[in-house]
C-alpha cells in the first residue's frame, strides 16, 4: 500500500517536472509571471483620496477612490466605462470596454446592441470604492514581442508611455505610466540547481536511521521542511498582496479561492517538519509524502518565475525564484530521502521475517553456534 502510493506521487513528481510548467494559476487569467513591466507614474492633476497602482503582476490596475466622490474610468471610445463612488463600483453595460476587459487577452466579444454613444446603463459590482479592471491601454496583447524587442530581445526596452482618461465630475484626470520590456531570465540554470540539490539533500536517505548520523539527516530534512512550508505559505500570501488584497479578511480570502492547495501543501510541509522533529514513528512516509505535495503544488506551480524577468509577488524576482528553487529541492528531496529510508526499513524488514522463518526461529549462524552447550 505504501509503496504503491509512494509509487504514485513520484510519478505524478516526475511528470510535473518534465513538463516543466505550472499548473495552477493565481486567478481566473492572473499571470505566473511576466516579461512587460506595467508602471503607473502620475495623475494629471492629483487629487487627494483617490489612488491607483498595477496588481497582479501588472495584469490589473487598481482605483482606490477615497474623495467622497464618484470617479469615472473612461472606455476606449472615451465613454463612460466604470464609477466608482463611495457605495462602491459600477459598471456601464453599453460599454465595450465592460466585455473587452473581461480578460487579460481582450478576446470576450461585447454583445449586440452594445454602444459607447447610448446613455450609460449602470450596474452595481462592488460594495467597496475599490476597482480593479484589466485595461488594453497599459498591456500589450500580441503574442509576438514588439519589433524593437524582436531585434534586441536581451535589452530593456520601454514600449510605450500609456495613459487611461478618468473623471471627477467634469474634470478629466489623466492616468499616466510605462509599459516596459524586460529580458528574462535562462530558467535552465534555475532548473538544474533545483534538480542537483534535490538530488543531494536525497542523499540523506541513505544514512542509517538508526544512528546519530541517521537522526541528524532526518532532523536536517524535518528543518527544512519547516522552513520550505513557511516559504510555501509566505509566497501565496504575497501572490495575494500583489493581485491587491486588503487586510487579513481579503488575503484569507484570497488564500482560499486562488491559492488553497499551495496554502495546504506548506500548512502539511510544517506539519510533516514539526512531526518528524518530534522523532514521531512513520516519520519517513510522512516527509516523502508531505515533500512530493510540496514539489508539485508550491514549487512546481510557482516555476513560470524561473523564465520570467515579473513575478507576481511584491518582491525582487530573484528572491522569488529562490524561493521557489528551495521549495523544489526540499520537496523533491524530502521526497527521495523518505523513499530511500523505507526502503531500507522495509529491506531490514523482509530480511528479519525470512530469519524468523528458519527452523527454530533463529537466524542460520546463531543456530550453528548455539545448538552446543
Amino acid at each position: 500500500m505504501i509503496r504503491r502510493l509512494l509509487t504514485v506521487c513520484a510519478a505524478g513528481l516526475l511528470g510535473a517536472l518534465a513538463v516543466g510548467s505550472p499548473a495552477l494559476a493565481h486567478g481566473a487569467d492572473a499571470p505566473d509571471g511576466t516579461d512587460y513591466r506595467t508602471t503607473v507614474t502620475t495623475f494629471a492633476p492629483a487629487l487627494p483620496g483617490l489612488t491607483v497602482r498595477a496588481v497582479e503582476a501588472g495584469a490589473r490596475l487598481e482605483l482606490t477612490n477615497r474623495t467622497g466622490r464618484t470617479v469615472e474610468v473612461l472606455g476606449y471610445a472615451g465613454e463612460p466605462y466604470l464609477e466608482v463612488r463611495p457605495d462602491g463600483v459600477y459598471e456601464n453595460r453599453n460599454s465595450p470596454a465592460t466585455y473587452l476587459n473581461r480578460t487579460l487577452d481582450g478576446d470576450t466579444e461585447p454583445p449586440a446592441g452594445t454602444d459607447p454613444t447610448l446613455p450609460p446603463s449602470w450596474q452595481r459590482i462592488g460594495t467597496e470604492p475599490v476597482a480593479r479592471w484589466h485595461d488594453r491601454r497599459t498591456h500589450w496583447l500580441e503574442e509576438t514581442p514588439p519589433e524593437q524587442v524582436r531585434a534586441d530581445p536581451d535589452r530593456t526596452h520601454r514600449i510605450r508611455d500609456w495613459t487611461v482618461p478618468l473623471r471627477d465630475g467634469v474634470t478629466p484626470i489623466e492616468l499616466r505610466g510605462t509599459l516596459d520590456w524586460l529580458p528574462p531570465p535562462s530558467p535552465g540554470p534555475w532548473w538544474l540547481v533545483s534538480l542537483v540539490g534535490a538530488l543531494a539533500l536525497g542523499t540523506l536517505g541513505l544514512l542509517p536511521a538508526g544512528t546519530r548520523t541517521g537522526r541528524l539527516g532526518t532532523a536536517t530534512l524535518a528543518g527544512g521542511f519547516v522552513l520550505a512550508g513557511a516559504g510555501a505559505v509566505a509566497f501565496a500570501v504575497a501572490r495575494e498582496l500583489d493581485a491587491g488584497a486588503d487586510g487579513l479578511g481579503g488575503v484569507l480570502q484570497g488564500l482560499l479561492a486562488g491559492q488553497i492547495w499551495p496554502l495546504l501543501t506548506g500548512l502539511g510541509a510544517l506539519a510533516a517538519g514539526a512531526y518528524a522533529l518530534a522523532r514521531r514513528p512513520a516519520a519517513d512516509f510522512a516527509l516523502a509524502l508531505s515533500g512530493a505535495c510540496l514539489a508539485l503544488f508550491a514549487g512546481v506551480a510557482n516555476a513560470a518565475v524561473f523564465g520570467r524577468s515579473v513575478a507576481p509577488v511584491p518582491w525582487p524576482a530573484t528572491s522569488a525564484r529562490l524561493l521557489v528553487a528551495a521549495v523544489i529541492v526540499i520537496g523533491v528531496g524530502g521526497t527521495l530521502a523518505g523513499v530511500l529510508r523505507l526502503r531500507a526499513v522495509e529491506r531490514d524488514t523482509s530480511g528479519a521475517a525470512a530469519a524468523d522463518a528458519r527452523p527454530g526461529g533463529q537466524p542460520r549462524a546463531e543456530a550453528a553456534t548455539g545448538s552446543n552447550p
